[in-house]
């Protein structure tokens, strides 16, 4: 054993005691584990199992009386949404058939927004089936929001255009949904013909929705048939729908005001869906805006279950009228005031003042009589601690990303010759003089320049050059260098540009957004399933007279929670699509999102998506890279679907990115880098001369604190400058070499422009 060999204390254990010589030494003394257990009155086994008990049955029968009441009088009818996925399907011939039914107990009615409703009083069912214009894909993901069934229609194989509304309708989340398809052939074997469509429609339709349930519907039995199986359907649950109440129009009527005729009164009647709705609640229409209630009136319910009811009578009963001192208000920014900025030296009780709050406040139990001087001197039994405090220090970053991919499409590398033929088509000889009138030479080459810079971005990121007419800190003053992007500190509320005071701000938004939801769970008013008539205020005649120009089509309204439609600095999450390709999509390029419910345009500000108190900016949001989109827009509290569209000039839309709503967060860092780029020209060991960073010798001393790098790992400093014309001999931790590039990192925040535009029926006939 060595002399500084260290040897352990021998631990003593002591003699074995008993449990008897143990209670008469401790005394009757308590240890403190027993303690804690004895003061939490911890509950037996038994006691927690029959708890648990209870509370999966209250879960269970919760369950089955909403399965119970699904499509009955108690609940709103059955939405069921008939989309087709073939351009040559005549939609009217697929819902005609459920309108021809030979039961005398079933009842077929057509609202005044040509809604059908189908009461089956054999099941005490009711149905309402919906049919968007296949034309608008707003109008159809506007009707599978609120749809409880979506029933594609498809023949054999799923074309081009099917697929546009696929691709659209999978991200914003679908609701329960079934596949069906009609035989036209007046084949012999009916059956047979039934298996081979059923074949092809599976293998078209599994590239998109995994496990489909299939059904074919040829006749009024086959739609009886479907009807039973839609009612016993369990319905999937959306949430950023089921937080809301929302309602599908089936009466739309609009009344003038008498004073201007510029606005009026739009009544909007329907089933309430989702949650509760108070006529002190704002209420958004896609492409109307954000509008208030004046009342919540109770009609009879048209379409009831049992025919023999009386639904002839006219008697409107109010539910609500709105309070003008609770209703929510419509003002969306905040009103600045431009002398808020002004600095004033403070008074002598101002500055006492705020001696006295940065003193620490200690509350404490002491007996009654003490003065505070003897409370000082007694203890504290613990420490008090703020919880609000350390709460609003969560990292909102590590949201999960939900990255669902269904645009992959598998290779079938076999198939039957059976069922598939080859034919030539003889093609028509192109007129070159006509092609090349469709073509705008000036924005070929704006599409050839912007391709060029993202590709330059892609290969060499943030690099730029050094201006030689003008010096590199004038062209640069408003970047800073840093020690390190992760860890270098970077006040939020430095320098924030006008656009910051018009916004609004969340303390906590983690916080606020769980007691949003939770409010939301106790609003006293229209419950879901009543067949109510919205009183909407102040609507725009010639918004609606727009509306009016392309009816019938479906009116979605859709209750707005607290906040949201409050302006503030809205973040999501994007990934691009599969069919996006390699097109460049720049930062500050205009685009159009749905969000949610609201749709609009704006200029976003990509950056990286990390964790982190700062994300880089990206110039270009690369294929397949998930960025983060930073604009002004109206709040959305997550999780809230995102569909990204690009507009090209002739009108067509492009979903080139989907995603989710990360937060909103004003004081979220997005850092712009510049990368300025040097060449040795000497190398003598660890020191070296490079050039063509700068070309100015006072650059050189004004960037001289910042430190450099290069593409090979080496850390260096500038030492000093050589000359007039940019030299500079820099020290580095490592031997050069000759063919390596120095590099220098600037850095400065970018805000996004107030870009935001929501869409509406004006721009769409303007188009």
């Amino acid at each position: 054993m060595g002399a500084l060999k260290k040897i352990q204390k021998a631990h003593k254990t002591g003699r074995h005691r008993s449990k008897r010589e143990i209670r008469r030494v401790t005394g009757g003394k308590v240890d403190v584990k027993k303690l804690t257990t004895r003061a939490k009155a911890e509950s037996s086994k038994q006691v927690r199992l029959n708890q648990a008990q209870q509370i999966r049955k209250a879960k269970r029968d919760g369950i089955v009386a909403k399965k119970r009441n699904f499509g009955s009088d108690l609940a709103a009818p059955i939405l069921i949404s008939v989309i087709p996925l073939n351009e040559n399907i005549d939609i009217n011939s697929i819902v005609s058939i459920f309108e021809k039914s030979e039961d005398s107990q079933t009842i077929v009615k057509k609202s005044s927004q040509g809604n059908i409703h189908i009461s089956l009083k054999k099941w005490k069912k009711r149905f309402c089936l919906v049919t968007p214009s296949p034309d608008n894909i707003f109008e159809i993901l506007d009707v599978i929001k609120v749809s409880s069934i979506v029933l594609f229609v498809l023949n054999d194989d799923i074309d081009d255009w099917g697929e546009n509304i696929l691709k659209s309708c999978i991200p914003q989340q679908l609701p329960t949904t079934m596949v069906v398809f009609s035989n036209t052939d007046k084949h012999s074997n009916v059956k047979q013909q039934n298996q081979n469509i059923r074949k092809k429609v599976k293998e078209a339709i599994t590239k998109f929705l995994p496990d489909p349930n299939i059904r074919a519907l040829n006749n009024t039995m086959d739609a009886t048939n479907l009807l039973r199986i839609i009612s016993e359907q369990k319905e999937t649950p959306i949430h950023y729908r089921d937080c809301r109440p929302h309602l599908i129009a089936e009466k739309v009527e609009y009344i003038p005001c008498e004073k201007d005729n510029l606005t009026g009164t739009l009544k909007v009647t329907g089933y309430i869906r989702g949650k509760a709705l108070s006529a002190n609640n704002l209420v958004h229409i896609p492409e109307f805006g954000d509008y208030q209630l004046v009342q919540i009136d109770a009609p009879i319910d048209p379409f009831p279950i049992d025919p023999l009811r009386d639904v002839d009578n006219d008697d409107i009963k109010i539910l609500e009228i709105a309070d003008p001192k609770n209703q929510e208000s419509l003002q969306d920014e905040n009103i600045p005031e431009p002398m808020d900025c002004e600095q004033t030296w403070p008074t002598a009780e101002e500055l006492a003042e705020a001696k006295a709050a940065k003193q620490n406040k200690i509350i404490k139990r002491v007996p009654k009589g003490t003065s505070a001087y003897q409370a000082a001197w007694i203890p504290d039994d613990g420490d008090e601690l703020d919880d609000d405090k350390y709460s609003e220090n969560d990292d909102d970053q590590n949201m999960a990303v939900e990255q669902s991919d269904f645009d992959n499409e598998a290779d079938n590398s076999k198939e039957d010759d059976e069922e598939y033929e080859t034919i030539t088509i003889s093609e028509a000889p192109i007129d070159e003089h006509r092609y090349d009138e469709q073509i705008d030479i000036r924005e070929e080459l704006q599409a050839i320049d912007i391709l060029k810079k993202a590709n330059l971005d892609a290969k060499f990121p943030d690099e730029v050059d050094t201006p030689q007419d003008t010096l590199a800190k004038i062209r640069f003053q408003k970047y800073r260098g840093l020690d390190s992007f992760r860890t270098s500190p970077w006040d939020p509320k430095e320098n924030l540009p006008f656009d910051y005071s018009r916004i609004f701000e969340f303390e906590n938004y983690r916080n606020t957004k769980k007691r949003v939801f939770r409010d939301a769970e106790e609003v006293i008013g229209a419950e879901p399933g009543w067949y109510v008539t919205l009183h909407i205020k102040n609507v725009d005649k010639e918004l609606y007279d727009a509306y009016r120009a392309i009816s019938p089509r479906p009116l979605v309204v859709f209750g707005l929670l607290q906040y949201e439609h409050k302006m503030s600095v809205l973040n999501v999450t994007l990934q691009r699509t599969n069919d996006s390709g390699d097109q460049p999509i720049a930062s500050k390029e205009k685009l159009l999102f749905q969000c949610g419910f609201r749709r609009f345009t704006a200029c976003p500000l990509f950056s990286e998506h990390i964790s982190g108190s700062k994300h880089k900016y990206l110039r270009f949001f690369q294929p397949q890279v998930t960025a983060v989109a930073t604009m002004y827009a109206p709040i959305s509290f997550s999780p809230c679907p995102v569909l990204c569209y690009k507009q090209h000039k002739n009108g067509e839309l492009e979903l080139i990115a989907k995603g989710n709503v990360l937060s909103v967060d004003p004081n979220r860092l997005i850092i712009k880098r510049v990368v300025l780029s040097g060449h040795p020209f000497k190398v003598y060991k660890r020191s070296a001369v490079i050039r063509f960073m700068f070309f100015n010798r006072e650059d050189i001393e004004w960037f001289k604190p910042i430190e450099l790098y290069t593409k090979y790992g080496r850390r260096g400093y500038i030492k000093e400058p050589l000359g007039t014309h940019g030299h500079m001999k820099c020290i580095f931790k490592g031997q050069l070499k000759s063919q390596d590039t120095v590099l220098m990192n600037l850095y400065k925040r970018v805000y996004p422009k107030w870009t935001y535009e929501p869409l509406s029926f004006y721009v769409e006939n303007d188009e």
